[in-house]
């Protein structure tokens, strides 16, 4: 069994953005050389997320309002955890749209479903952050 491993590295200007990582999981994949296992991916830090779904602006659109509904960001009085910071909901974002993904590699290709794509979701910006990228197999 062959592994590979690489950190990608992001930096929003803003508070959150949604950023298609497809492009750089499938270069990440053809440099592992591997045709046969599994892509992890997983943001590094814990307000930021890795998620699967359709890259539809309408619906980056809905998830931004939804989450802001769940866990608005003001006020920031609100939240215990805000002491120096002001992130608390970019912890409760991250948890409601998760940590990692897993994607199945066949014939040295990402199996995806119909529309899948993957995403990092940052919702505290400003400063860098990365996703790792395991992948596993033959």
């Amino acid at each position: 069994m062959k592994s590979y491993r690489k950190e990608l590295w992001f930096e929003v200007s803003g508070r959150r953005a949604f950023i298609n990582i497809t492009p750089q999981v499938e270069q990440c994949l053809q440099e592992s050389n591997i045709t046969e296992g599994f892509v992890l991916c997983n943001a590094m830090h814990i307000t930021a997320s890795v998620f699967i779904n359709d890259d539809e602006s309408g619906l980056h659109h809905d998830y931004e309002v939804w989450l802001e509904k769940l866990a608005p960001h003001a006020p920031v009085e609100q939240y215990r955890h805000n002491g120096y910071e002001d992130n608390a909901d970019a912890h409760m974002k991250r948890q409601i749209m998760g940590r990692e993904v897993v994607v199945a590699v066949t014939a040295g290709q990402l199996d995806f479903g119909t529309w899948e794509q993957i995403f990092y979701g940052e919702f505290d910006g400003g400063r860098k952050k990365r996703v790792l990228v395991k992948i596993i197999g033959e």
